[in-house]
């Protein structure tokens, strides 16, 4: 029996329209969620995401800003934009569109973004209080898997979760958030000794490692619930995951596609978390 597929496109589709009530809300009391999104260079896949971004901005009712600087800017051009935009009050959250040419340091880049307005949830003060269950902003991809698995009704609590990668804009994220949910965390990496050990043994298994393929139908645990945060182009120009879509999803009690799967989920958080600083933002005010 074929597993359940998560639909992201869907997830994400109903969790906008609740968050566009938030919106509509906060701009009939006369504040205007706002993000600003910085762009470096002329990366066409960034160029890309940053169109869906603003896209999907427009919307759901969010007021947003491009400011786009040649690959040749100097960190310090950024950094005063950034301190700009810290201090602007119609601007609730700012984004970096990573990656940043090689001259740029990307963490002091991320740092300089006010914990308040860092909705991509990067900054290490926000990164490192996910350890506490006390963070301003959850980054994107993780929050979006765990929205994923809640509206798809998996259990988290006192189950086996194996994730796959160590990163820390998914996966040491992703492994905090489950061990806050009551999950036993294990982390493993593309690197880590004979892998199909572990994941054999997830109930819920999150793999975001950027190599296609690397989890095939034989290392899953039969019913497991699969979370395939991997986005791979293959040389004929089509997308894939992390995991073998088509074998796995007979074994799998639950799986997400690649496309439409956590990708949609990524960019739905991102807007969530500008509106929640926007509603802050006015909570403070009052």
């Amino acid at each position: 029996m074929s597993a359940y597929i998560i639909d992201g496109k869907l997830i994400a589709r109903n969790v906008r329209a609740e968050w566009k009530n938030r919106a509509a809300k906060l701009t009939k009391q006369g504040t205007r969620p706002g993000l600003a999104v910085i762009i470096v260079g002329d990366n066409p896949a960034s160029a890309i995401y940053v169109r869906n971004k603003v896209k999907a901005c427009s919307e759901i009712g969010i007021h947003s800003e491009v400011h786009q600087f040649s690959c040749n800017a100097e960190q310090d051009e950024i950094l005063d934009c950034i301190d700009v935009l810290n201090r602007n009050s119609h601007v609730h959250g700012i984004l970096v569109q990573l990656p940043l040419p090689s001259h740029f340091e990307n963490n002091k880049v991320i740092a300089s973004i006010g914990v308040e307005k860092d909705v991509d949830g990067f900054h290490f003060c926000n990164v490192g209080a996910l350890v506490t269950g006390n963070t301003n902003f959850i980054p994107c991809t993780p929050y979006g898997v765990m929205v994923m698995l809640d509206h798809s009704k998996v259990a988290i609590e006192g189950k086996h979760a194996v994730v796959v990668g160590r990163s820390n804009i998914v996966g040491k994220p992703m492994a905090m958030m489950l061990l806050e949910r009551g999950a036993t965390v294990t982390i493993c990496t593309s690197k880590t000794k004979d892998l199909a050990q572990f994941t054999r043994s997830a109930d819920i298994l999150v793999v975001a490692t950027g190599r296609p393929g690397i989890i095939t139908a034989d290392m899953l645990k039969a019913g497991a619930a699969v979370v395939d945060v991997g986005i791979n182009r293959l040389p004929d120009g089509s997308l894939c995951g992390d995991i073998e879509f088509e074998t796995a999803k007979e074994v799998a009690g639950y799986i997400t596609p690649v496309p439409g799967g956590v990708g949609p989920m990524t960019i739905t958080m991102l807007l969530c978390n500008t509106i929640l600083a926007a509603e802050r933002t006015l909570q403070n005010t009052r």
